[in-house]
This record gives structure tokens, sequence and C-alpha cells, in this order.
């Protein structure tokens, strides 16, 4: 990595760590008023404590939603405070997003321990997952900020984009017809709309005119289509020590994701060899997922995903040149765009 890139990487980090600095105390504090009965169980997924409601000095996601939101904002010359309200909504749909997740793909795993549900059981994630999600919307409307009511339809119409984004992805494990087009509509649904919410809500909060909202949500969109591309990556390809999931997580679960159905759709004789053992009833063995992976590479999926995923950066810092913005908050909404679009965890 180069001395800019180095730079690059350590501002982006800083950034993600004072987003989190910001929305955690918030967030402790709204999930305590709201449902203090779930304290425990929600502290679990967060990492704030362990099972048994023992507080531990681990915890806290990555903070990138937050840290987009609190970026756009300071982009348009607010404060840093400004879009906190916004920052720790997106936070809690993103975890309750997470939990109903792993619920509905039996994940056992997230950040190297055990799932929700895996630990309380699935009534108990279910109901956690729903708190956090009527936390977020809660935190919007007592806020008390002028756009609240605004930005409280853009988060509902967010999650049912997520909704109908995870049905989807869900339908397509039964369906032998997937096409690329088909998980791009479901990745656009699942994954970019909430990147999308956190630049839109960001810039609402920033006092942002209807331009300069629009080219930041325009923004957040493209990232968050570059960073499911490199999600689906790196759940083929990706360390188990970095993304906390065991190896060949998705082709084990047999996910059309989205190298996969770009290789599946490629004419390949390797695309043909990998619908069948694809197709297969019987589980795939560690032999056959090594199998998988390589065709994968070989019919293209993995060249062609990362070139997507580079393509949709390359529209996301564009959306940037449309806004006259507060230099150094573009830097950093660079610095977080190139942190998540070039990772191996």
């Amino acid at each position: 990595m180069t001395t800019s890139g180095v730079s690059t990487h350590r501002e982006a980090l800083s950034a993600l760590r004072r987003a989190w600095e910001v929305v955690e105390p918030r967030m402790r504090t709204s999930l305590d008023e709201f449902c203090p009965a779930f304290r425990t169980v929600v502290g679990y997924h967060l990492g704030w404590c362990d099972a048994a409601g023992e507080p531990v000095s681990a915890g806290g996601g990555k903070a990138v939603r937050p840290a987009l939101a609190l970026s756009a904002a300071q982009a348009l010359g607010a404060a840093e405070q400004a879009a906190a309200d916004a920052a720790v909504a997106v936070e809690l749909v993103h975890n309750f997003s997470l939990v109903h997740d792993d619920v509905m793909d039996g994940d056992e795993r997230r950040r190297h321990r055990g799932t929700v549900w895996s630990v309380f059981g699935i009534p108990t994630a279910i109901l956690a997952g729903d708190v956090m999600l009527m936390a977020a919307q809660q935190v919007l409307l007592s806020g008390g900020h002028p756009v609240a009511t605004r930005a409280l339809a853009v988060l509902g119409d967010t999650v049912q984009q997520m909704l109908y984004g995870q049905m989807l992805d869900i339908s397509f494990e039964s369906r032998q017809d997937v096409a690329s087009d088909d998980v791009l509509i479901m990745t656009e649904g699942k994954t970019a709309s909430l990147i999308r919410c956190a630049c839109t809500l960001g810039a609402m909060y920033g006092d942002g005119g209807p331009d300069e909202v629009a080219a930041l949500g325009d923004f957040g969109r493209h990232l968050g289509m570059a960073f499911q591309y490199v999600d689906d990556l790196l759940g083929i390809w990706g360390r188990p020590d970095r993304t906390g999931k065991p190896v060949w997580s998705d082709l084990r679960a047999r996910k059309k994701s989205l190298p996969v159905v770009a290789a599946l759709s490629g004419g390949t004789a390797a695309g043909r060899e990998l619908a069948r053992l694809y197709g297969s009833p019987a589980a795939l063995s560690d032999d056959q997922l090594v199998a998988v992976a390589e065709l994968v590479d070989e019919a293209g999926g993995r060249s062609w995903a990362r070139a997507r995923a580079d393509r949709h950066l390359q529209e996301a810092l564009s959306c940037l040149e449309a806004v006259d913005a507060d230099p150094r908050a573009v830097r950093v909404l660079v610095a977080i765009s190139r942190l998540i679009t070039d990772r191996d965890g």
C-alpha cells in the first residue's frame, strides 16, 4: 500500500471509530428507554455484553453507515452532531436486519461468536430485531428535528426495500432460473438501499437542498452496490479470521450471490459444471466446495464481480463532484468508500 493509501485507510478508520463514539451512547440510551427487557439480548448482539449480560470490553460494529450519515451532513457544512439521530437510526436498522437475516439463513456465527438466535433461540432473536427496528423509528421521532417526519418516511421506505430484497434472496435458494438482473434487484434492496438511506438522511439533517440530497443519496446507492459485490467475493474467498464466518460459507449455503450467478449465466463449460454441482441435492463436501470456488473463478464470476465493484465505486465518487461540499468531509467519504471496497474481511 502506498503512503497515500495508508493515510486514506487511517482517515477512514478514524471516521468509523468517531462515528461509533457518537452513536453508541445514544443507542444504549434509546434501547434502554424503549425496551429494557431486551437489554441483554440486544447488548449481546451489539458486543456490549456476554450471553449472561456481563459487560465485555470488545464490541461494536464497523459503524460504516453511521459514519456515512455523519460525513454526509458535514459535507454540507453541518456540525458532526447534526445528523446523530440519523446515524443512530440507520445503525439500529442495520442491526435489526442482521439479527433477522441470521435466523433466516441459519447462520450460527457472526463477529466471531454465536449469533443471537443460536444463543437465545429463534423467537427471542426475532423480537430483539423488532425492538431495534422500532427503536430506530423512535430515535427519529423523539429527536424533534425539522426533517424528522420526512426522514421517518425515507427510513420506512428503505426498510420495505430491504424486506423485498431479503424475500428475493430467500426465493433464489429454490430457483434454478436466477438471472444477473434478478440478483441486482435483490442487492439494490437488501444492501444498497440502507447505505443510500444513510447518506440521504445525513444530507437531510445537514440541511441539504433537493439536488444535494439526491446526489449524496446516489453516492450511497452506488457505494452500496460496490460494497455488496465485494461482500459476495468475500463470501467465497474471504478469510474466516477476518469475516467471522466459516470458509466458503456462501457456497455451502448455495447462495445465488453475484459472482455465482454471473458464472452460471456465462454459457461456459465451467458454468455448466458449476450448475450441476450447485443443483445437486446432497450436501457439498469440502473438496467439492474447493471445486465450486474454482469453477466460479474459471467461469468469470470473480473477475466480473470485481470489475463491477470498481465501476460502482467510480460512479459513487463521481456523484460527490455534483455537490458543493466541504473538502475535508468529502475526503472522509472517499476514504470510507475505498476502505469498504478494498478489503479482505
